[in-house]
């Protein structure tokens, strides 16, 4: 019987394993997780990125998302979602659109994963944001989570201990 699964979101500021902890995660529980759509869409453009193209990004997180909400899986793993997205559009933009706001309100998140700002920064061609900067970034993103009343909890540790600790997190919600 088909039924909504549980939503865990994984996220936290550039260069903080949530790629990694997803999928890993998925994996260990052999159910889908949703990647991080806007590394992919941003390489593969030959121009810097406009409110237009974080729109795409945006609608296509929710098209992702949207796509398990009637599924056989007990629960999936999202990497990111919209809250960094709003972020994104607020700090690069000054402001996000109206529809975005509603779309978060929409969907029920078990728990956010936030991933500690504890592992280095590594640059690559889409990272913008180390130094101070990822600090407000990690701050911000907790604030809204906060505001829209979401739960979570932080994710740190080096290497599989930052595994362990995500599954610790998870094995508490599912039992």
């Amino acid at each position: 019987m088909k039924s909504t699964p549980a939503i865990f979101v994984v996220t936290g500021a550039e260069s903080t394993g949530k790629s990694a902890v997803t999928e890993w995660l998925a994996k260990y529980y052999n159910v889908p997780y949703i990647p991080e759509f806007a590394r992919s869409y941003v390489e593969k453009l030959k121009r810097p990125y406009t409110y237009k193209d974080v729109e795409i990004i945006a609608s296509t997180q929710i098209k992702e998302i949207a796509g398990y909400m009637n599924s056989n899986y007990p629960f999936i793993f999202v990497d990111t979602w919209l809250i960094i997205t709003k972020v994104w559009f607020e700090v690069v933009f000054g402001k996000s659109p109206l529809w975005l706001e509603d779309e978060i309100k929409k969907y029920k998140i078990n728990i956010f994963l936030v991933c500690d700002i504890d592992l280095p920064w590594v640059p690559d061609p889409i990272r913008e944001n180390g130094g101070e900067k990822r600090i407000m970034l990690q701050n911000r993103y907790i604030e809204i989570i906060k505001t829209y009343g979401f739960d979570y909890k932080i994710v740190s540790g080096i290497n599989e201990d930052r595994f362990i600790n995500a599954l610790n997190i998870i094995e508490e919600r599912i039992k």
